[in-house]
């Protein structure tokens, strides 16, 4: 068996394009969502993804501006810059790249952005909602994983369903929207016992652990679908995942590469989130 390999550059533009329809029609209404993305320091990493993220809100026709700051710039003065922008009428939605420089908290900084603008999902309020099943925004990543799932035509309901990685940006919210669609959810990580025994029991087994290459063939259910999540780095400096690609598309029933599918859906998603909280906050004023 050969897996299906999902292809970012077939499934992403259909997204995207209903995105900058949706974009178009608020804006004829006047009012043109506009992102914030705050970069603090030169980590290479970040600054590809947040020239990625500029480029991308161009592309659907939503407002960007980038505040690039130097990594001594201290926590009050972050915090100075994300009250600004929680209070400027063009920016619906607001995201402080992390990780941040050790000086600087990162939990006091997402607690200071305003919730109805944490595109996100990172502020414990929003967090709570997902929780709860309240409706609110969804967490980029793990929302990005749920939509490649739904536009390959996977079903979630009464399937079991496996994360490695219980991050709070991706593993725990990842196995709540899994719950949320009705999936049997099981959480593993770094003490888990006999993980490889529980992974081969996965219809749908979700990767997000930052060790490249680290699931192989031994892990998957012959016919699985495996979404990849990591990105790293490589023997040879390459980009790949956290799945042996190579190997588990042999055993796998469906597969994303890496790099180009979990990534680009994760940006779409928050331009998703962005267009959503600009419509909010447009209705909340209509309203006041």
């Amino acid at each position: 068996m050969t897996a299906q390999i999902i292809n970012g550059k077939e499934l992403i533009p259909s997204v995207r394009a209903q995105i900058a329809e949706e974009v178009r029609e608020l804006t004829g209404q006047g009012v043109k969502p506009g992102l914030a993305v705050v970069l603090v320091g030169d980590d290479q990493a970040s600054a590809v993804y947040v020239r990625n993220k500029a480029k991308s809100c161009e592309e659907v026709g939503i407002y960007s501006e980038v505040h690039r700051l130097p990594g001594e710039t201290t926590q009050e003065e972050l915090l100075k810059l994300v009250a600004q922008l929680n209070a400027a009428d063009n920016i619906h939605g607001i995201l402080v790249q992390l990780p941040l420089p050790k000086h600087i908290e990162e939990k006091a900084v997402i607690d200071a952005i305003r919730a109805d603008k944490d595109v996100d999902c990172f502020h414990p309020i929003n967090v709570g909602n997902l929780m709860i099943g309240d409706d609110g925004f969804l967490p980029c990543t793990p929302s990005g994983v749920m939509e490649i799932l739904r536009r390959t035509g996977v079903s979630v309901a009464g399937k079991k369903a496996v994360v490695i990685g219980r991050s709070n940006i991706v593993g725990k919210p990842m196995a709540l929207l899994l719950l949320r669609e009705h999936a049997t959810v099981t959480v593993c990580h770094s003490r888990t016992a006999n993980m490889e025994e529980i992974t081969r029991e996965a219809d749908i087994l979700v990767v997000a652990i930052g060790k490249a290459k680290f699931v192989k063939r031994s892990f998957v259910k012959p016919g699985a679908v495996v979404i990849d999540v990591g990105m790293n780095r490589d023997e040879n400096g390459k980009l790949c995942g956290d799945v042996d690609f190579d190997d588990v598309k042999e055993a796998a029933g469906v597969i994303t590469p890496v790099p180009g599918v979990v990534g680009p859906m994760t940006i779409t998603m928050l331009l998703q989130n962005t267009l959503e909280a600009a419509r909010r906050l447009h209705q909340a004023a209509v309203k006041a």
